[in-house]
């Protein structure tokens, strides 16, 4: 459902990185390519008695990019829908109904998916894979479906059927059902990176893989992390809003969007955002949600979870459960913001308009 990450392009809205110039140290910053996309990872290194500020920082960055490495490829082999030998892609493989043993992360992600997916009334679900292929998405060629087709294809897809056996064991009660874990995985690996960093001492920090992103503490100047979320235009790439992380608490800001990537047919736009219970795009105004929470992997799947609804059902869903969320729709050419309660009592992040900085 979500053109986000590696596994799956970024279906997110894109987030742009705000520097200036200082005479404070620079933090350290990694870069590099992993699960089909970019990453930067930028860092105040913690005070290492007995060394020397440069011998500190090489010695230090030296060692978190190793562990950065090592643990992007362990993720990769864990959750990856793009390798035969993931972790979760051998238990798709497994074509029968008995349990299957996978890692204790695997379980653990479908296991809040599925929560979400409840929350959204079956609007989001792990399982939606086989009507993305259906629809053309995978190849990018547009396939429309007929309704036989259509309904033949549903069977295939419901998180209701896949069992949670226990901590490391799954069951399908369909043989060929499939599990994707590119709408929550790329939040789970900023997350996992972010508690490396911690590991290591590090609490200064802002973390990004393909748009998706959490920070915590403040940049070595005092001030805070800010990032800039893009408008949601297919065809144009200007500024929005800048996101200042003032208190230093951590938190995670996901972002997902339908205006990247979608089918034009006979006048008709088809988005790539698919319903899990119909099988077909959603139709409704909601071009892109942005959501804050402290656990980026919840904020994954809810900002893919949140535009699957829409706003009119989405903003009744995130206020029940709490969540802050900024949706925009379109109308025409005229873009309007919604908040939910949660983000409009949010005092640890603000929201500016990009012209304003």
């Amino acid at each position: 459902m979500r053109q986000l990450l590696a596994f799956v392009t970024t279906l997110g809205l894109s987030m742009c990185f705000l520097t200036a110039c200082s005479k404070t140290p620079e933090p350290v910053k990694i870069e590099g390519f992993a699960q089909g996309t970019t990453y930067h990872f930028t860092f105040v290194l913690p005070p290492l008695n007995g060394k020397k500020d440069s011998e500190q920082a090489l010695v230090s960055q030296e060692f978190i990019n190793k562990a950065i490495t090592a643990e992007l490829a362990r993720i990769d082999a864990s959750i990856s829908n793009y390798r035969k030998d993931s972790s979760i892609e051998l238990f798709n493989a497994q074509l029968d109904t008995a349990p299957h043993e996978v890692n204790e992360e695997v379980v653990q992600l479908i296991e809040q998916a599925r929560k979400i997916s409840a929350a959204s009334n079956g609007c989001y679900d792990l399982t939606i894979k086989p009507l993305f292929d259906l629809w053309g998405f995978k190849k990018d060629v547009f396939n429309l479906p007929s309704d036989e087709a259509l309904q033949q294809t549903l069977q295939l897809v419901g998180i209701d059927k896949l069992v949670t056996v226990d901590a490391t064991h799954l069951q399908k009660t369909l043989p060929n059902l499939r599990v994707d874990l590119s709408s929550i995985g790329q939040g789970h690996s900023v997350g996992r990176i972010a508690e490396l960093l911690e590991k290591h001492g590090v609490t200064n920090y802002l973390v990004e893989i393909g748009g998706e992103l959490k920070a915590r503490g403040k940049k070595p100047d005092g001030k805070p992390w800010r990032v800039a979320l893009e408008k949601p235009l297919p065809n144009e790439r200007k500024l929005s809003k800048i996101v200042a992380f003032n208190s230093g608490e951590p938190m995670s800001l996901m972002a997902s969007g339908t205006y990247r990537h979608y089918f034009d047919n006979n006048g008709k736009r088809y988005s790539h955002i698919l319903d899990a219970r119909t099988g077909k795009p959603v139709e409704h105004n909601t071009v892109s949600v942005a959501v804050l929470h402290p656990n980026p992997a919840i904020a994954d799947a809810w900002s893919t979870a949140l535009l699957c609804l829409g706003s009119e059902a989405g903003i009744k869903t995130a206020n029940e459960h709490n969540i802050a969320a900024l949706y925009v729709d379109q109308h025409g050419e005229q873009l309007i913001e919604k908040k939910t309660k949660a983000l409009n009592a949010l005092k640890d992040v603000e929201l500016k308009e990009a012209e304003d900085n």
